[in-house]
């Protein structure tokens, strides 16, 4: 899992940030595997952590060989599902990249914040309300 993670964040898009960020022990882990190899993988975050009243997903990544093939959007929604479930009274909040802003908004995700640079990145907070 942190190997992709860093092959993705650290390596591929050139970002050099510490991506264990203590936050892996509170997250529900997320991953499409195939025969023992890591695909696809994301992190559910309970309310709290990080954000005070939502719960978030956040750490998408899919392996560059599995892109095109709508994983990701299967990875998503199922994120979404989970943390709706397990948490119905809190929205999910998450720091996405600006450029998926589209993606996001196709899984019912609002904007909620001015641009910001994370890392050197361009990114932005978007919702997805509560399911109550």
């Amino acid at each position: 899992m942190l190997q992709l993670r860093s092959a993705i964040f650290v390596v591929e898009q050139d970002c050099v940030y510490l991506d264990p960020d203590g936050m892996d022990s509170a997250g529900w882990h997320h991953a499409y595997r195939e025969n023992g190899r890591l695909l696809a993988y994301q992190r559910c975050l309970p309310p709290g952590t990080p954000y005070e009243h939502e719960s978030s997903i956040g750490r998408i990544i899919v392996d560059a060989s599995q892109r095109g093939k709508q994983l990701g959007r299967d990875l998503v929604q199922r994120g979404i599902d989970f943390n709706l479930s397990t948490w119905p009274d809190s929205p999910i909040l998450i720091g996405a990249q600006a450029q998926l802003q589209r993606f996001y908004e196709s899984l019912g995700f609002t904007v909620c914040s001015e641009p910001y640079l994370e890392d050197g990145i361009k990114h932005i907070h978007m919702r997805h309300p509560a399911s109550r």
